[in-house]
């Protein structure tokens, strides 16, 4: 899951453009980095352990010359992050250069083959094999494309690979399989990056490059092939809509915060899809006789949602499983009768491309649910419908996982206009409450800033917090204690609070924060009986509650309030959304970076 970028132009350095690719690529990895430039046929590296800006002050990022380069963000998987385990990794000669992401499973075999060869190596990753294995092949009398062709038919596992040599100055030559790879154009100069953001201030013409194609990249031209094939495939370049602007912090000292303030407009865009899109993927689950919601992580807690969306307005009863367990779980008991809805915000997540992969032998129907175009899920499924959140650079998901809901929302109408579960009219007094969400989420979030960043300063430093809710709200909570978790680095749990006199009540004592999301649905009255529990053992309660519930109000010590308009069946959209903020705000009183959370990444590409 790290972050990749090269760039070939006819004139002029390019390592400052390196330099700062690299950083709006660090949500991808931010352990060590690493650039290096080619100029007079002479290799230039730097690279360390650490954030970008920590290196770049160390060793000066931008001054190195050369027209062509090639950059890489770490998120460490083989090797402890170093300065010999940062990429980019180098052949003996030191004329060969390699960035790469992904796993290569068998390297432990070839590493071993290439070490009899005489080949020094001198990290501990797996992608050090590739630069030495180009090395031998092109003694042979091989350019640097064939030589990667050949390195493709040795190595196992998934990769984006992008390599250069001082043997061809003027180019890059990159492949991938299993991990994303964008191709920028622009007169007179071409770029590849694990994510569009890289490269968007200097273009938003893209070309998708994809699993088993090779591209050879020189300042005029893109050449694209498959692997196995000499016939150069022509593709037209998509013109991305997101401006660069988008991609920056416009202000905010965060990108997760100004990704909070942008979920009204996220939301409203994704509102926008063409029928025909919602439609047909309707189409797709209502003939399938079992229905599964597939996802992880954040993406799962929509999944969560979305199970509680079709089980209210469609009569459809979704099984939830976590991608990365489905193959174990479901043993071999899939047919081409059903259907999976696959939720991943980057469209790259290994868990839930293997999951997808496995469930096709079978023959089962894919619907999939992603923000970005082109990614591998999209090229996977039967049918996707793209959210409409634009670029989202904070690690932690806020807006994709507003936008994931809302897709939703629009799939299971669509899907309860087909199935006659509801009446008519019920089911358009739905779409219109989910028309005003927008609205709605921009209230929240100017009402529940301030008493967020309050509650921040007074429970900054409370070791555990307990999320509880019931029915929906349990995915709120979920969603609640995993964004604590990601950025805060505080120990929270989340229960069905019917679960909580089951086990975790026991963590209560005076003082213990327990946070409830107590929408005025059909759980709130034995909601009441578990805050109840909680108040007897002198915890402090939390509440998330609608403006008109006084009652909740008074028995609470501190809340967060939304509007009391809010439809049951998009109650985390509004829910989510002061929790969202308040682990935002303990964060930074905490001092740590929310948009960097340690040991995370924006898209996971590993098992």
């Amino acid at each position: 899951m790290c972050g990749i970028i090269g760039v070939v132009q006819e004139r002029g350095e390019v390592a400052s453009f390196l330099h700062q690719a690299l950083k709006r690529l660090e949500y991808r990895g931010y352990d060590s980095v690493g650039v290096t430039t080619i100029s007079n046929g002479e290799i230039h590296v730097k690279k360390d352990k650490g954030k970008i800006e920590e290196v770049h002050r160390k060793l000066n990022l931008d001054d190195m010359p050369g027209s062509i380069g090639i950059g890489h963000t770490r998120w460490a998987t083989h090797g402890i992050p170093s300065l010999f385990n940062s990429h980019p990794h180098f052949d003996c000669s030191g004329k060969i250069a390699v960035v790469h992401n992904g796993v290569i499973d068998n390297f432990m075999e070839l590493r071993k083959e290439l070490a009899e060869k005489g080949h020094h190596f001198e990290s501990e990753t797996d992608t050090e094999v590739i630069p030495h294995m180009l090395e031998d092949a092109m003694k042979t009398g091989m350019d640097l494309e064939d030589a990667l062709r050949l390195v493709t038919d040795r190595i196992e596992g998934t990769y984006a690979i992008v390599a250069m040599s001082t043997s061809d100055p003027e180019k890059i030559v990159c492949t991938r399989d299993g991990n994303p790879l964008v191709i920028g154009q622009k007169q007179g100069a071409n770029y590849v990056s694990s994510d569009i953001p890289a490269f968007l201030p200097m273009t938003n013409d893209m070309i998708l490059l994809l699993d088993g194609e090779i591209a050879s990249i020189t300042p005029d031209d893109v050449k694209i092939e498959k692997l196995d094939k000499r016939a150069r495939i022509e593709r037209e370049p998509i013109k991305i809509s997101w401006t660069a602007d988008q991609a920056q912090k416009s202000g905010y000292p965060h990108f997760m915060l100004k990704e909070i303030h942008e979920q009204p407009d996220a939301i409203r865009n994704t509102l926008r899809l063409r029928a025909e899109v919602i439609e047909e993927a309707a189409e797709i689950v209502k003939s399938c006789d079992r229905v599964y919601l597939l996802a992880m992580g954040t993406s799962g807690h929509a999944a969560i949602s979305g199970r509680h969306m079709f089980t209210s307005l469609t009569g459809i009863v979704p099984t939830f499983e976590l991608a990365s367990d489905f193959s174990d779980t479901v043993c071999d008991a899939l047919s081409e009768k059903d259907c999976i809805i696959a939720i991943t915000q980057s469209g790259e997540t290994t868990d839930t491309i293997s999951a997808i992969k496995y469930a096709k032998r079978f023959g089962v129907k894919v619907v999939a649910i992603t923000n970005v175009v082109g990614s591998s899920v999209t090229r996977l499924a039967d049918h996707t419908i793209i959210t409409q959140a634009g670029p989202e650079i904070g690690v932690a998901a806020t807006k994709t996982f507003m936008v994931q809901l809302t897709a939703l929302g629009l799939l299971v109408l669509a899907v309860g206009e087909k199935s006659g579960h509801r009446k008519r009219e019920a089911l358009q007094k739905k779409r219109a409450a989910l028309e005003t969400m927008p609205s709605i989420i921009s209230e929240i979030i100017s009402r529940n800033e301030e008493p967020a960043r309050r509650l921040a300063q007074m429970l900054y430093d409370a070791p555990s917090l307990l999320f509880l809710g019931r029915g929906i709200s349990i995915a709120t909570a979920e969603e609640g204690a995993l964004k604590l978790k990601e950025i805060a680095y505080n120990h929270a749990e989340a229960y069905s609070a019917g679960e909580s006199k089951h086990g975790p009540i026991a963590l209560v004592q005076d003082g213990y924060p327990v946070i409830f999301v107590a929408p005025k649905d059909e759980t709130r009255n034995r909601l009441i009986g578990n805050i109840m529990e909680m108040k007897a053992r002198g915890a402090r309660i939390v509440a998330v509650i609608e403006r008109n519930d006084e009652e909740l109000r008074t028995l609470s010590d501190d809340v967060f309030i939304v509007p009391e308009s809010v439809e049951p069946e998009f109650s985390t959209m509004a829910f989510v959304v002061p929790l969202q903020l308040f682990s935002y705000y303990m964060a930074v009183k905490k001092g740590y970076d929310p948009d960097k959370p340690r040991n995370l990444a924006k898209s996971v590409t590993v098992l």
